[in-house]
């Protein structure tokens, strides 16, 4: 039997990192996944680590968007209606917590997640020796008309009095910071404070090989094994069973299937995403992600191309894939940079893990001594990673943690 002091279920982003966290402290660690690192949810997404988005994504107030949203209307969200059921107790959950009050507590509990997480990465990275795959130069959110502007331009003002850095480009502004735009917008916002990653996956693989050179261990082996003994946990592996007194769920938009057989139920709803990359004709190039608001699709340079990301997909976790979302903004961003060829055969189509307060699960298992949890981290995986380990790594040594991690507990869906 492999014995050690803490088993990580789950290597992506948000594993890879409490890992790393955990080892820092003195902890013996092993680093279990059922694949390879950073092959599920944090292969595919913007390359974002959004230093500026206190607020978490809310439900829509505005009713006539809601009948928008109904019909399909509106290519940032999709869904089936014949997964509608399965996901109404949720979407009722997520509109209530989007409630102007509850929103803003959400947003003052996650604030100081948000405010160190890009200085988190850093410091990894630089351990890691990663720092090459870092651009700070923030990413643009394009408007086609005004009253779209004007509601981008409020949303920036909000987020002003937490010391966030904004910049609002007219047109012109729009063309010199990003040239190679093909289609003229009225405007956009410019977030100063992100920072974003040229190649997610091979960072999530700088900091396994940062773990595995101090010592750590990776294994392949399946959370659905865990069960608790009279000293800790046991899951088996590849490489035999493994104990250790503690552990920690990283599994992101399968915590769930960990969680219920030790009594806990969460609403925990999945979002899918997908991305395709594009070879960029000469001069095509862009110099920061770049969000098109008004048609909801995003693209991002990256070292295999362009990446081109979609919004939500509200579907069931194992779904067959539904490629009409990116199609249609593979159209729309045509038209707005001038992309080559296709690089993969068919998208890649990922899942986020989202709670309807848009806030992650992390902290202690209220029943299960030794039992930890770190996921739900919504649209925020990679930005979350790093600040997210941290904060876990504290609780679990017993340093003071550096930000309350009370409005995180599981014990707020009891």
């Amino acid at each position: 039997m492999i014995n050690k002091d803490v088993a990580v279920l789950g290597a992506g982003i948000v594993g890879v990192a409490t890992a790393l966290h955990l080892q820092t402290r003195g902890r013996d660690v092993a680093l279990i996944d059922r694949r390879g690192a950073g092959e599920e949810t944090s292969f595919g997404n913007a390359g974002i680590i959004e230093r500026a988005t206190i607020y978490p994504y809310l439900f829509p107030r505005d009713w006539r968007k809601l009948a928008v949203y109904a019909v399909n209307g509106l290519n940032e969200a999709r869904y089936n209606w014949r997964d509608l059921p399965g996901f109404a107790p949720f979407l009722w959950r997520y509109f209530i917590e989007s409630a102007p009050r509850r929103a803003l507590d959400h947003a003052l509990s996650a604030r100081p997640l948000i405010e160190a997480c890009l200085g988190e990465h850093e410091k990894l990275m630089r351990d890691a020796g990663a720092d090459h795959l870092l651009r700070k130069t923030g990413w643009l959110k394009l408007f086609r008309n005004e009253a779209s502007f004007d509601e981008g331009r409020a949303a920036a003002e909000a987020i002003k009095p937490f010391g966030l850095n904004v910049a609002i480009l007219d047109a012109q502004d729009v063309r010199r910071a990003e040239p190679a735009l093909r289609e003229t917008v009225v405007g956009a916002v410019h977030y100063l404070d992100p920072a974003s990653v040229s190649d997610p996956q091979a960072l999530t693989l700088a900091y396994l090989r940062l773990f595995q050179e101090r010592g750590g261990r990776f294994a392949q082996g399946d959370a659905r094994s865990l069960q608790a003994d009279s000293d800790g946990y046991v899951v088996e592996t590849a490489e035999g069973v493994l104990h250790a007194r503690e552990v920690v769920l990283c599994l992101g938009p399968w915590s769930d299937l960990a969680l219920a057989p030790f009594g806990y139920k969460i609403p925990l709803a999945v979002k899918r995403g997908y991305h395709r990359h594009f070879r960029p004709e000469e001069g095509a190039s862009l110099s920061r992600p770049v969000l098109d608001a008004d048609r909801g699709y995003l693209l991002a340079p990256m070292a295999r191309g362009i990446r081109l990301t979609t919004g939500a997909e509200f579907a069931r976790r194992d779904a067959k894939p539904d490629y009409t979302q990116i199609e249609k903004s593979e159209i729309f961003a045509r038209q707005l940079v001038a992309l080559g060829p296709r690089v993969e055969d068919e998208p890649w189509m990922g899942r986020r893990p989202c709670l309807p307060d848009m806030l992650p699960v992390l902290g202690a298992a209220p029943r299960h001594k030794g039992l930890w949890f770190n996921f739900g981290h919504q649209h925020h995986g990679l930005t979350l990673a790093a600040v997210c380990g941290r904060l876990l790594a504290e609780m679990m040594t017993g340093e003071k943690p550096f930000a309350d991690p009370s409005p995180f507990s599981i014990e707020r869906f009891a």
